[in-house]
């Protein structure tokens, strides 16, 4: 049968009749209306069900001829590899669409302008976006944005014009964490970018508010100084617990028995011994439990006592141990601090590609309200367990110095 040209579908009306294409099998044109008005109708049996199906293709004139039959031809490649077209249809319907990265700006700034006083910044945030983010990655759907993306919309400002670029950045941060809390990307390629860009004039790399350890040098650091601690050592066996969990010196410091769940791996510490007032639950790796129960028998209510007085260690303590023993090369000469550590953690987490936000709630830090409520709490702890059970791996020397993955399953989680 030959294939339907234009100059006979014009004609068809309903004195006519349905028109076979001829160049793909079950494609019709049905009559709709006067004359030259029809809809395209592809007639086949499912491979599911053995049943007759008609499916619509478009209305005719608006839908050609060659249109018609590359949609038709695309469905009987589907029905060939047993895929039923109609019910693939309704699947990708079902299927929230990834927005792109403008759209995404523009409900993210509305949902965020009624909590802004000023008015001003309001509109300064979204005219920030619109000349320089959204001619470069703004019809880009999230999830194809890349770091290579953002540093291309931030190197034409990012030497000549500093703080609008790190305004930029920021703004085009929080867009992919809105991203990030909905469940479209599994990672923030804003957190790398700065890899991908000069050093800025006159801007320290990074400050640091307290001397910290390289965090590749941390492990034969801690091998060294730390490991084969004895059973009245709690210097020792404290230092290496912080390292590996990541917590503040008077976090544990006066971590108490009480705060310890070895069932469940988890330590609650509450509220009031928390710098934000929030309660902090830390998900144990099996190291840090290790270590706990090494001191268990010690004393009844503080899991790191003082030997002598058996009172809460003073961080004098934790910083003359420093000092003894010093730090490897690499910290600028100056002695790295317990609370450094935590930066190094981070610089880990950030190396080994795990999501910003992750890596800020290990840390107890504040994190976007739109995270918070993406996931419950449990579910936010169950998500860091994975991670500081690397961290522990890692300053065990069980795994290797770059592990490229994130362990946030963001898509299908409740």
């Amino acid at each position: 049968m030959s294939e339907l040209k234009d100059t006979k579908a014009r004609t068809i009306s309903p004195e006519t009749g349905p028109m076979s294409h001829g160049g793909v099998t079950g494609l019709r044109l049905i009559p709709s209306g006067p004359k030259g008005r029809g809809k395209w109708m592809l007639r086949y049996i499912s491979p599911l069900t053995g049943k007759r199906r008609d499916a619509g293709l478009g209305a005719y004139p608006e839908v050609g001829i060659a249109t018609a039959r590359e949609k038709a031809d695309a469905m009987r490649k589907q029905l060939a590899a047993g895929i039923d077209p109609l019910d693939a249809r309704k699947t990708e319907a079902a299927t929230p669409k990834v927005p792109t990265f403008e759209a995404a700006a523009r409900t993210l700034h509305a949902e965020l302008v009624p909590g802004w006083k000023n008015a001003k910044h309001g509109q300064q945030w979204i005219n920030t976006l619109t000349r320089y983010a959204f001619p470069c990655i703004g019809a880009l759907a999230l999830d194809a944005i890349t770091p290579r993306h953002i540093a291309d919309v931030l190197r034409p400002i990012w030497l000549d014009r500093a703080e609008t670029a790190s305004r930029t950045k920021q703004r085009m941060h929080a867009v992919m964490a809105w991203g990030w809390a909905h469940g479209y990307v599994a990672a923030n390629p804003v957190d790398v970018v700065d890899y991908l860009l000069p050093q800025q004039a006159g801007k320290a790399a990074r400050v640091q508010h307290q001397p910290a350890m390289p965090w590749r040098d941390v492990p034969a650091w801690v091998d060294k100084h730390l490991h084969g601690a004895g059973r009245g050592d709690v210097t020792r066996v404290m230092l290496e617990f912080l390292i590996l969990t990541a917590a503040r010196s008077g976090e544990v410091r006066g971590a108490t028995w009480a705060e310890i769940d070895l069932g469940s791996a988890q330590w609650t510490i509450p509220a009031e011994r928390m710098k934000a007032k929030i309660q902090h639950v830390v998900p144990l790796s099996d190291r840090a439990l290790a270590l706990l129960h090494h001191q268990q028998g010690q004393h009844d209510t503080l899991v790191f006592p003082s030997p002598r007085d058996q009172v809460p260690l003073s961080d004098m303590v934790l910083t003359a141990f420093l000092r003894r023993v010093a730090a490897p090369s690499g910290t600028a000469g100056r002695v790295a601090t317990a609370h450094g550590f935590r930066s190094s953690f981070r610089d880990w987490a950030s190396a080994q590609r795990y999501d910003r936000d992750l890596a800020e709630m290990a840390l107890a830090h504040t994190v976007s309200n739109k995270v918070e409520s993406a996931y419950n709490r449990e579910r936010l702890v169950e998500l860091r367990q994975p991670m500081m059970q690397a961290w522990a791996d890692f300053l065990g020397g069980r795994s290797a110095d770059v592990v490229a993955h994130n362990v946030v399953p963001m898509r299908g989680v409740a």
